[in-house]
């Protein structure tokens, strides 16, 4: 029998015998339901609208529930038309409104259409989960609504009824909306997010407010995660990077009025340095539309090169400081010939495209300027001091982790450091050897501490500087490659003629043997268990799905990024996980009418459904009736009394 004090701290919650009971029978009324619906998503690189669209309509599973639902009974474009509505409720009234299209016979219709999707979908869980993910305003009328019996008559008048007070009283366009979001609340049971939210896209701030706004969602960090999480924490490296990459993408949006980052002493130190400098080679790309701040492409691109010159000041001097990163062939700025423009890359003289350096003294290229000096400590103080920022960084600690296993999947953004004979590799870039699982709760660790220990300690530095080489080091596990090629993009030659090697996980992953190795060193069970890897972007138009190791390993890169989707048919996938199968979702490049319905390929169909009883909730709800029977039998022994009511 557990401990007694325990015991007496669980009776506060059930207070006599019928209470422990009742709790009992709805934990094993819950066990016996059908598993919630999982979704993985990863790289989603800032792209606010995209990303919203596939997690507002479960990609494309709303559409089918409609589909499943009616039928032949409402055309295409009715259930085309009652899909918009339950993904973007608020536009569509506001659309509705305008054009004087918001009739009563409309918001009934509405309604009863979205109580029918809804008590459909939420037919497979319990009462009490449905009601924790009910609006609270409206929670009493839903419910009511939900449990309603068409085929009663007395029933039906008292839901027309209701529905008629509802448009009455004018609360529809604050009602209708509700129905919407417990519709798509109830259809995610679960969101994963593989890594890589932030950089490239024109909003990651939204992207973040869409995941705080989800219900059970967790994060797995990626590198450019990683990176504006440091920048928070005061890197100066990791704030340079985030900043020259914000720039080249023009998200001039995201940066001031998404983080009310001050950029005004960047742009005037760089018109100053670069006045007669074009920076041709620094030039944005136009990807990303500024709506409330727009800069001059010229101006952009200088405080480009400014930026990209501090920071590869700032990341030689961390190089300089951790001799275990090995990195010392990366210091730049000191492998240049300044009267010649060349640079020796990998053994080779190669000429430089741009020659210019007006704040590179060659006697001492990493020295910051007195002006970068004092402009970094503005920029500081900007990313240390943005309320908003901090508050999704916290959020990224608090539902983030290195990797995360749930439910027979081991989920991870990168790699998992291996050699080329199979073996996990031990590297030492963190404080002490390790490898494997160790590695990755040893950097989870040390991560959460440079965040939260205090400003300005020798103690903060170093845990900084490690984010810094998370982000882009090539024993990283969230990086998993030898080299960034930045500098080279930036003042050599186009980054195809750089050679870049990865970590031989990736090859190796691609074997069942190795796939087993990692799930067995990460301790995931059960007869049915996969690897979930985000970072890697494969092409789908060869008619291949993004499956390795006969079924062990699933790469999901979303293939969010307007860079990429160019050249794309399709632009990357997501993962559902259902009671029933595992699927991808093949997603859709952006057109002119928006984002089309993505193609859901079932990839492995389960043999028997999979119950609440089978997953990792189960077990936890199992000990929990456990220690529910064993307050029982203290009660009926007499060693602990009832508090009656």
């Amino acid at each position: 029998m557990r401990d007694l004090e325990y015991l007496k701290l669980l009776s506060k919650d059930y207070p006599t015998l019928r209470d422990a009971a009742r709790e009992i029978m709805d934990l094993k009324a819950a066990c016996s339901l059908p598993k919630g619906t999982e979704y993985f998503f990863s790289d989603l690189h800032g792209e606010d609208a995209a990303f919203s669209y596939l997690v507002r309509s479960s990609s494309g599973i709303i559409r089918e529930k409609i589909r499943e639902t009616f039928g032949h009974y409402i055309a295409d474009v009715d259930e085309e038309a009652l899909a918009g509505l339950i993904y973007y409720p608020n536009n569509t009234i506001r659309r509705l409104k305008r054009e004087g299209e918001y009739t009563e016979d409309w918001q009934k219709i509405a309604i009863f259409r979205l109580i029918t999707i809804c008590r459909e979908i939420s037919s497979k869980y319990s009462r009490v989960k449905v009601r924790e993910k009910i609006p609270k305003d409206f929670a009493q009328i839903i419910e009511e609504l939900l449990s309603v019996d068409y085929s009663d008559p007395d029933k039906q008048k008292y839901f027309d009824e209701i529905v008629a007070t509802i448009i009455e009283t004018g609360v529809s366009d604050m009602f209708i909306p509700d129905l919407c979001n417990l519709i798509r609340d109830v259809t995610i049971d679960n969101l994963h997010i593989i890594g890589d939210i932030f950089d490239r896209g024109p909003r990651a701030d939204r992207v973040m407010d869409e995941l705080m706004d989800c219900r059970n969602v967790d994060i797995q960090w990626g590198n450019h995660d990683i990176t504006w999480m440091g920048a928070a924490a005061g890197s100066r490296a990791c704030i340079c990077n985030v900043l020259r990459i914000a720039i080249s993408y023009n998200g001039f949006d995201q940066l001031e009025d998404g983080y009310g980052i001050n950029l005004r002493p960047l742009s005037m130190f760089a018109s100053s340095v670069y006045a007669k400098d074009p920076c041709r080679r620094f030039m944005p790309h136009e990807l990303s539309q500024n709506i409330y701040d727009t800069v001059d492409p010229v101006l952009a691109a200088k405080m480009h090169k400014a930026v990209a010159i501090m920071q590869f000041k700032l990341e030689g001097q961390t190089i300089k400081r951790h001799p275990e990163y090995h990195m010392e062939h990366r210091i730049f700025l000191e492998q240049i010939d300044y009267a010649n423009g060349t640079i020796m890359l990998d053994g080779k003289r190669r000429k430089l495209q741009d020659k210019n350096f007006p704040t590179v003294d060659p006697a001492d290229p990493l020295r910051l300027t007195p002006e970068e000096e004092s402009l970094l400590r503005t920029l500081q103080m900007s990313f240390t001091h943005s309320v908003r920022l901090r508050k999704q960084v916290e959020f990224l600690y608090t539902n983030g982790s290195m990797y995360k296993s749930c439910n027979g999947n081991l989920m991870y953004h990168g790699c998992i450091p291996m050699l080329e004979d199979g073996s996990f590799e031990t590297v030492d870039f963190a404080g002490e050897p390790a490898s494997g699982k160790k590695l990755m709760d040893l950097i989870e660790q040390k991560v959460l501490s440079a965040y939260y220990l205090e400003e300005d300690t020798p103690e903060k530095r170093v845990m900084t500087d490690l984010m810094w080489y998370l982000s882009c080091g090539p024993k990283s596990p969230l990086f998993g490659r030898d080299r960034i090629t930045t500098f080279e993009c930036s003042f050599v030659d186009d980054r195809k003629k750089t050679t870049v090697v990865r970590n031989p996980y990736y090859k190796l992953s691609e074997r069942e043997d190795i796939c087993r190795k990692i799930l067995d060193e990460f301790e995931v069970e059960g007869d049915s268990r996969h690897i979930i890897n985000g970072h890697m972007l494969e092409d789908p138009t060869e008619g291949k799905l993004p499956i390795r190791a006969g079924g062990m390993l699933y790469v999901i890169d979303g293939g969010l990024t307007r860079a990429h989707r160019r050249d794309l048919k399709y632009a990357g996938y997501a993962l559902i996980y259902n009671s029933h199968h595992m699927a991808l979702a093949k997603h859709k490049p952006l057109h002119d009418q928006g984002w089309s319905t993505p193609e859901v390929t079932i990839t492995e169909e389960k043999v028997q459904r999979v119950m609440v009883a089978d997953t990792d909730e189960g077990r936890e709800l199992e000990q929990q009736i456990s220690d529910l029977k064993e307050l029982i039998e203290v009660y009926r022994s007499g060693a602990l009394s009832e508090k009656m009511k």
